[in-house]
């Protein structure tokens, strides 16, 4: 009878029920995981947020499952070409669908020293760049205003000419696509005799910010807007290799007094009136710390904080890593004359190495694990934004 069979069913024993909400439980953990590793896919670098289980593509890795090989996000130049790499088990490959750049990077052109192969290759690369920068914005920045003002555009240079739209991230080839700039406005003759303090101080470039509103909204419709990357972290060394580590009589006043008076014990007094010698210790304190006795500087600025690249929508993200490739690329694809290449000296202390990782790591030797830990969470949405793989491996 029915009330039989209830009663049978009441008296069944304790494990029973144990092992059938055991069963349930891992049915929902199970739709739950799968859930995640689909949100995992699109993602970039980790830290304790869902999104770092993903193979990163730069610059020593490729964004691909095991079962199939992808196209690098970096390649060398003269590497004759990307070379097959697998990501660890359970990754996946990142979703670059057709999205097309525009009519710059869509027609044919000569290709100047590349190799078709190559102009191919690159063409796929930066496209790969834009794509995730799409998807990466519409996950995480979705909210954010999408009013353009005079601060957005701060740190943006025109080319009214070739119509390019350059921003500039200090520390990563800035100086030299400066004077490029300056070459294509037809300022100088050549990017090579144009002095450090000419391209800095000289205020021969136009900012975005000098126009009115609709000046800037129409450059910002037709022009390509250009910004070039680096790693985070070595980019932060560069920075504090170059202000603190030489003479620099206004940042050692502006930021090294201030930094010495409030991180140092026993500062003398030498060091506190002339905020020579900053460590990088000292510099890493200042950076995480929420009180900060002076603010940010561009040279240190998060690269996506100076230049906006989910409310700008960037036709061109290029990478110091490949720079002058990279840029000629760029250079041949806005018509500017063939014999323009973008120079690859470096006018500041040019007898110092240039800032490598190898360096960076180094400099991040010199703090503990937790101060590397939230140097990378500073930096990470540059990491996520960019795709940059973890530069230490104790990072989580």
């Amino acid at each position: 009878s029915l009330y039989r069979k209830g009663t049978d069913i009441r008296m069944l024993p304790c494990s029973f029920w144990f092992l059938l909400l055991f069963a349930a439980g891992g049915l929902v953990l199970f739709i739950h995981l799968q859930d995640l590793s689909e949100m995992v896919q699109q993602q970039g670098p980790g830290d304790d947020r869902p999104l770092r289980q993903r193979c990163l593509c730069v610059p020593h890795q490729w964004p691909c499952s095991p079962a199939q090989s992808c196209q690098p996000d970096y390649i060398s130049a003269g590497s004759g070409g990307p070379k097959e790499r697998r990501c660890p088990a359970g990754d996946r490959p990142l979703n670059t669908s057709a999205v097309l750049l525009p009519h710059i990077f869509s027609s044919s052109s000569a290709s100047g020293s590349l190799s078709a192969d190559r102009w191919k290759t690159l063409s796929r690369v930066l496209e790969a760049r834009q794509q995730l920068m799409k998807e990466i914005c519409a996950k995480y920045k979705s909210s954010i205003s999408r009013t353009i003002t005079r601060h957005h555009v701060a740190h943006i240079y025109v080319e009214d000419k070739y119509k390019l739209l350059y921003c500039q991230v200090p520390k990563a080839g800035c100086s030299n696509w400066k004077r490029t700039l300056m070459v294509l406005a037809g300022q100088a003759s050549n990017a090579q005799s144009i002095k450090h303090d000419t391209v800095h101080y000289g205020n021969h470039l136009k900012r975005l910010d000098s126009f009115d509103r609709q000046g800037i909204m129409r450059r910002l419709e037709t022009y390509t807007k250009v910004v070039f990357v680096r790693e985070p972290l070595e980019r932060l060394v560069s920075a504090y290799r170059d202000k603190f580590e030489n003479p620099n009589n206004y940042y050692h006043s502006l930021f090294g007094k201030p930094i010495i008076s409030k991180y140092r014990v026993n500062a003398s007094k030498a060091a506190l009136s002339t905020g020579n010698g900053v460590t990088f210790q000292e510099f890493v304190q200042y950076l995480l710390d929420v009180h900060r006795p002076v603010g940010m500087d561009i040279h240190w600025e998060p690269a996506n904080q100076l230049c906006n690249p989910c409310l700008l929508d960037y036709d061109f993200i290029g990478k110091f890593e490949n720079m002058e490739e990279e840029s000629n690329f760029l250079l041949r694809r806005t018509g500017a004359p063939r014999n323009l290449t973008l120079p690859n000296f470096k006018d500041r202390n040019p007898s110092a190495e240039r800032t490598s990782m190898q360096i960076t790591q180094k400099y991040f030797a010199q703090v503990s694990m937790w101060e590397r830990q939230r140097m990378y969470d500073f930096y990470y949405m540059d990491y996520l934004m960019f795709n940059y793989s973890k530069p230490f491996k104790d990072l989580y």
